[in-house]
């Protein structure tokens, strides 16, 4: 299969950046997390399977509304019915992986990637050899518990308190509000500092996110809210990976339930990792994630 850039044209007429890097007969579809987000913490996916002793085609591309794909108008009522829901990018990830050309393959998401790596694997399973759920829970309102309870035990209570008020006030551009999400995300999202995805400027994916998240990791406004998938984990049957970071947004306790809901799965925990574990300390994610695909192949999971 080409290396490089391919630009695959939807059915609905938009345009999606897509990249593969790597050679070899395993193929890894990478979705990136947010909503909003970018593929960007996968870009060096190939290169770590690599040095781990596998030879894997990463396939990996930015979502509709996503950095170098097209990014329609979301303040037409029109596209954000149509476009801004979980049906669109499920279904979206089914159409690249039948444009790319791909089956029997395995599929790995971070964070919001990792909810539509859950939801394919119950719409889509057939196509799949292994599943990777990379830092997400099943059930949202644990989640909401969890982000309450770091930000409580990390910052001064006059700091949540001062958090507090802006969200109900809906003042999010705050410059102390922000200063505190800052000190949130060096210690549960991006541990590893200075991080390699800040940019100079805005990337786009804003509107995306704030529909399903709101302004940050640490409140949801959003769509994700009223995310609930626990009741379907048990039709998750293809090989399972479950990998989380032992410092980060989403709980452990629920990555637990999780393994002992998903019939054939794996739980492991990435220390010094926040919520982009891959990045923080990315020899152990890698191992971790080679080991599982080695076992598959393998026939020893």
């Amino acid at each position: 299969m080409k290396q490089g850039t391919t630009i695959l044209t939807l059915d609905n007429g938009y345009h999606l950046w897509t990249n593969t890097q790597g050679t070899g007969d395993i193929h890894l579809l990478a979705l990136h997390g947010g909503p909003g987000g970018n593929h960007e913490y996968w870009e060096d996916t190939a290169a770590q399977l690599k040095k781990q002793g596998l030879n894997v085609q990463v396939h990996m591309y930015d979502q509709l509304g996503s950095l170098y794909s097209d990014q329609p108008d979301y303040s037409d009522p029109k596209n954000k019915e149509k476009f801004l829901t979980y049906e669109y990018f499920l279904d979206e990830v089914e159409e690249v992986r039948q444009k790319l050309g791909i089956d029997n393959f395995y599929l790995i998401g971070q964070s919001w990637g990792g909810l539509l790596v859950q939801e394919y694997a119950v719409k889509y399973g057939q196509h799949l050899k292994g599943a990777i759920i990379s830092s997400m829970v099943d059930e949202i309102d644990e989640y909401v518990t969890n982000i309450n309870r770091v930000r409580e035990a990390t910052l001064p209570a006059e700091e949540v308190a001062f958090m507090k008020e802006c969200e109900a006030n809906n003042d999010y551009d705050n410059d102390r509000y922000q200063k505190n999400v800052q000190i949130l995300n060096e210690e549960f999202v991006d541990r590893k500092q200075p991080s390699k995805l800040y940019h100079l400027m805005d990337l786009g994916g804003t509107a995306t996110y704030n529909e399903f998240q709101g302004d940050n990791e640490f409140v949801i406004t959003g769509k994700l809210k009223d995310w609930h998938f626990r009741d379907q984990l048990p039709k998750i049957t293809m090989p399972t990976l479950l990998t989380f970071g032992e410092h980060e947004t989403m709980p452990l306790d629920t990555a637990k339930t999780m393994a002992d809901l998903i019939p054939n799965s794996r739980l492991v925990t990435t220390p010094d990792g926040g919520h982009h574990h891959m990045v923080d300390n990315p020899d152990v994610y890698y191992k971790h994630l080679a080991d599982f695909i080695k076992d598959v192949e393998n026939g020893q999971f």
